[in-house]
């Protein structure tokens, strides 16, 4: 499984109100959170920064973010630090520098911000903008899954589940993701029923596995959209019904599940299920192959050859 990673370029109260207001009570609410910004109130430059950021109650500006961001940031707003931190990491506004990033990150976290703890593990997770070192990646990953957030909670199992910068040890991983899992982060989601199909750090049960499967693919995971068609193909905790298991496949392959593409190319070369087309059958495994499964593209030449 992949790190996860997110933006912190935070939608703050007022903004989720003004998605439902008017053109002209969103102007109303941008000049005055302007008027209060000039008068060097440093939350309402923090929440003018966002304003400019997402484009609301004003034209989208990632310069004027900037500047807004900046003025609250040293001020001493952690949010504001934090946010500053994520345009220079993403190069939104300015050159992107990911050394400057961290000093920014580096302020919001000494203040207990829980999205820059999390970037902090981020960034040192992947060397950016500093020396690789999975200690500090996994200390901070822990300051911000203590705090509560679902991604580093993620991010803490993965680094358990792999033995970076701790002991490997899956029973502690899995208690880490099973706490994103229950604030609804599809991929630990996903990890949880991959871990009880196969039995990995968990006695196998097909039942929690397809529970967990169906909790992430309902939020739209690809993977786990793909593991429901092979339970349904295999008849696992389940009864044995090819035709859900297809309309799972074409789900995940709706996504780029070159898995799934596989799959399909598969079903309809063998004619399982559906009436036998190499035409469709090529289509698929071209498909997978794209994305880059070499199974995929291995089939496609054979079928082509014919």
């Amino acid at each position: 499984m992949a790190l996860f990673k997110t933006s912190f370029i935070r939608k703050i109260a007022i903004l989720s109100v003004s998605a439902m207001l008017s053109v002209s009570a969103m102007a109303l609410d941008f000049n005055q959170t302007q008027r209060s910004a000039s008068q060097g109130d440093a939350d309402a430059q923090h929440d003018l920064g966002v304003m400019y950021f997402n484009g609301r109650g004003v034209h989208q500006d990632y310069d004027k973010a900037i500047e807004w961001f900046r003025k609250s940031a040293n001020q001493g707003l952690a949010t504001a630090q934090s946010n500053l931190g994520d345009m220079y990491h993403e190069g939104k506004g300015v050159r992107q520098d990911d050394a400057i990033a961290m000093k920014w990150f580096r302020k919001a976290a000494s203040q207990g911000n829980t999205d820059a703890q999390f970037f902090l593990g981020y960034m040192y997770h992947e060397g950016k903008g500093v020396h690789q070192d999975y200690d500090k990646a996994t200390e901070w990953f822990q300051k911000a899954a203590n705090q509560g957030s679902a991604a580093a909670q993620n991010n803490l199992g993965y680094m358990y589940h792999k033995g970076k910068g701790v002991r490997r040890d899956d029973a502690v991983a899995m208690e880490w993701f099973r706490k994103a899992a229950d604030q609804g982060l599809a991929g630990s989601q996903f990890f949880l029923g991959d871990a009880y199909y196969s039995g990995k750090g968990v006695y196998q049960d097909y039942d929690k596995a397809m529970e967990w499967y169906l909790k992430a693919a309902n939020q739209g995971d690809a993977e786990a959209m793909f593991f429901l068609g092979i339970m349904y193909n295999n008849g696992e905790s389940v009864r044995r019904d090819d035709a859900i298991a297809k309309e799972w496949y074409l789900k995940a392959a709706d996504q780029d599940s070159s898995n799934a593409q596989l799959i399909l190319g598969h079903i309809y070369h063998e004619g399982e299920g559906v009436r036998q087309d190499d035409a469709i059958a090529k289509e698929w495994y071209s498909k997978s192959c794209d994305n880059g499964n070499q199974i995929g593209c291995n089939s496609y030449r054979i079928l082509n050859q014919r």
